[in-house]
């Protein structure tokens, strides 16, 4: 990324914003020049400030709206514009979804010169209280007392707020509590963060901390833990330090894939999809792409705590899940068996950025693949797909890369991209969560 400059002293300027770039500003161009516009939307013509430069572009702030977009709402936070944790507040929430197929079918075509077949209807679910899992930061600036919440946009701050409306409200209504609590202890600043992991039956919060806590500091949280109705877990170093305080043997956090029969066990650390309404919904349309059927053999790549790889299983499918995380690969081992499906689930771990597929394919071949990579995308792996994989459904949580692989599996390896659609997995944030089925 380019450095920027600060721009001092610029003239209020009138420019009409095309379009949104991946982080959610608007897009204006003047005399060649990228305009980088915060809070603007499609359509808009707005008056703006620069404020920062680059060669290639520039960033700007919002002087006058002077001619509003029909998609443009109240923010039902308060804290839109200042907290970082959204970016797409003044956006209708469709529209949103809308927006975010665009950037996903725009990518396709610009860096992949691909485009699907058919474009699947957007995945998507409640814009409010979706969030369950997140990480708060904690501060204690002197002038402000203890702060818990998301940083500021652009900044290393932490928000003044005492509510996020995008987290469960079990949590995201009591952040005011936590400040209070964080506040009692002996020293607020040794705790940096707190962990946020909620179900429909359980809260836990981890509270990190960099130092021993006193005896009185654990009684207040076990008071909190108590009188909320939440897990408390401490983690004084690594995630192999994490343990439970209060209860003493909490009931392990799980959701559920009701559609496939399936309990997902977890600790509050791993990692699971923030938004479980709509997981379960990209599940079953992973299921209904894939198509699995009893005697295929299918390879789950980035297999996580076993999202896919058990409903791949409840099919009937014999399926092999490789994740590079031993730790998840031991939770999704466990909850195949206990779900079961030990007999057709196996898995493995393997760093899938060094290994070759052949290195796992059975005798026989593989049918199927899903793959669920990182936002980096799956280039490495994919360039050793073997041959007879005749169905891949790709779960991307990033358009650009998903273009560079696409583009690979269609010009280079023959496959069809037969469809692709959008799962609003983080609604009010540019964030753009697709999934695409290729074929031979």
């Amino acid at each position: 990324m380019p450095r920027l400059k600060p721009i001092h002293d610029a003239q209020p300027e009138r420019v009409s914003i095309e379009s949104l770039d991946t982080e959610g500003r608007g897009i204006a161009r003047v005399e060649g020049k990228v305009l980088f516009v915060d809070g603007a939307l499609p359509g808009e013509r707005v008056r703006v400030r620069r404020t920062q430069g680059a060669k290639s572009y520039d960033c700007a702030e919002i002087v006058r709206i002077d001619r509003a977009s029909s998609l443009r709402v109240p923010p039902p936070c308060p804290h839109f514009g200042v907290c970082g944790g959204c970016s797409l507040q003044h956006l209708e929430p469709t529209a949103q979804v809308a927006i975010k197929q665009r950037q996903l079918e725009d990518s396709l075509w610009r860096i992949g010169k691909v485009r699907a077949e058919r474009i699947l209807p957007p995945i998507h679910g409640p814009s409010l209280g979706y969030r369950s899992k997140a990480r708060l930061s904690v501060r204690t600036p002197r002038t402000r007392g203890v702060l818990v919440g998301f940083r500021e946009r652009n900044s290393n701050f932490v928000v003044d707020m005492g509510k996020c409306l995008t987290l469960d409200p079990r949590v995201g209504e009591h952040l005011l509590p936590l400040r209070q609590l964080i506040a009692q202890l002996h020293a607020p600043q040794d705790v940096p963060q707190i962990e946020v992991a909620a179900t429909p039956d359980a809260v836990a919060l981890v509270f990190r901390h960099l130092r021993p806590l006193t005896d009185k500091d654990l009684q207040h949280l076990r008071d909190f833990g108590r009188t909320r109705a939440m897990q408390i877990w401490l983690q004084p170093r690594g995630p192999d330090t994490l343990h439970s305080l209060w209860p003493e043997s909490p009931e392990p956090l799980h959701y559920d894939l009701s559609d496939f029969q399936l309990r997902l066990r977890f600790d509050p650390l791993v990692f699971t999809q923030v938004n479980q309404a709509v997981n379960r919904m990209m599940v079953q349309r992973a299921m209904m792409l894939l198509r699995p059927q009893p005697g295929e053999r299918i390879l789950d790549l980035f297999c996580g705590l076993g999202n896919f790889t058990l409903p791949i299983a409840r099919l009937g499918a014999q399926v092999l899940g490789i994740e590079g995380d031993a730790r998840l690969v031991a939770l999704a081992a466990e909850n195949a068996a206990a779900n079961g499906l030990a007999e057709c689930a196996r898995f493995a771990v393997a760093d899938l950025t060094q290994v070759r597929m052949e290195d796992f394919a059975p005798r026989g071949g593989i049918d199927k693949i899903l793959i669920d990579p990182p936002r980096s995308g799956a280039s490495e792996v994919l360039r050793s797909l073997v041959p007879g994989v005749r169905r891949l459904i790709y779960v991307s949580c990033n358009p650009a890369t998903l273009a560079r692989d696409a583009e690979y599996l269609v010009h280079e390896r023959g496959y069809h991209l037969r469809a692709a659609g959008v799962v609003n997995m983080f609604p009010h944030t540019a964030h753009v969560e697709s999934i695409a089925l290729f074929e031979r």
